[in-house]
């Protein structure tokens, strides 16, 4: 019989050659109670690579290499297809965050302390707005997906209640939040408290240039994504409230042919160009 770790830490990395050697580096390999699986998914360079070298130096850390992209559809494979069972805890990591030194024990040490809380949230430790972050997080009980944990109970219902993040979703950390603090019910069952905040962990996040035109199209990229998400979060909000998660699709762009003739961009010249944007690529996706 295998004797699962009390804790097991996930990275998501996708095309973070740049990154992955650090995230990796802020984490406590040497810890034989920490169990650690690194998912590159749909890279093209790399990340892979650089990851199975730390999995040849630490026999507690295994490699997963998927071929298809897509943070979520990561997310449920490897919890819901090949984890063989859930830890205690299971902490949250992606591949262009560094972790706060002694913040993985204490996310777990969070939910141990709180048997209300299906989830804990770690701070975000650096950028320009860190402290209305900071503020937004203590105030909402909210999560960012760079740095969280969940505990192995609450998956463990999910997985038995079908109830999976859809493929296509993005800002998995906004639907995780949100089923932590409905406890897999619909929005009537809402506690923020069920989302622990953890003052003793945080993350860094990669810094950003003004002169890099890197991070200008990384940027680009991102506003885009963000009215996705905006628009997504209508149709997740529209389910929840109704039906409950258990209704959530496999993708969400099943739901896009009724949705989107009625969907129209915010206002403002910046959320009406990138709106503009996520609604085209939206439609594309219904064609195939």
């Amino acid at each position: 019989m295998t004797i699962l770790a009390p804790i097991c830490v996930i990275v998501l990395a996708h095309n973070e050659e740049a990154r992955i050697a650090a995230c990796l580096r802020s984490l406590p390999l040497a810890d034989e109670d920490i169990a650690f699986h690194v998912v590159v998914n749909g890279s093209t360079d790399a990340t892979a690579r650089i990851a199975q070298g730390f999995a040849d130096r630490h026999h507690n850390l295994k490699l997963h290499v998927l071929e298809r992209g897509g943070k979520a559809r990561s997310w449920n494979r490897l919890l819901f297809n090949e984890l063989p069972d859930f830890h205690t805890v299971h902490v949250f990591v992606d591949g262009d965050a560094e972790v706060a030194a002694g913040s993985i024990r204490a996310l777990a040490a969070s939910l141990v302390a709180d048997s209300q809380a299906n989830a804990a949230a770690a701070l975000p430790m650096n950028g320009r707005k860190v402290a209305a972050y900071q503020k937004q997080l203590r105030q909402e009980h909210g999560l960012f997906g760079d740095l969280y944990a969940l505990r192995g109970s609450f998956l463990a219902r999910m997985k038995a209640a079908s109830i999976r993040l859809p493929d296509d979703v993005v800002g998995d950390d906004g639907l995780v939040c949100a089923l932590a603090k409905t406890d897999l019910a619909d929005e009537l069952c809402w506690d923020d408290q069920r989302v622990a905040v953890c003052e003793t962990a945080g993350f860094f996040c990669a810094p950003v240039s003004v002169w890099s035109p890197l991070s200008w199209r990384m940027q680009f990229r991102r506003m885009i994504n963000y009215s996705v998400r905006h628009f997504q979060n209508v149709l997740i909000t529209q389910l929840m409230r109704a039906k409950g998660p258990s209704q959530l699709p496999r993708q969400l762009s099943v739901l896009y042919a009724d949705a989107l003739p009625k969907m129209r961009p915010r206002g403002g010249l910046v959320h009406m160009l990138f709106d503009r944007l996520a609604l085209a690529r939206m439609a594309r996706s219904i064609r195939g």
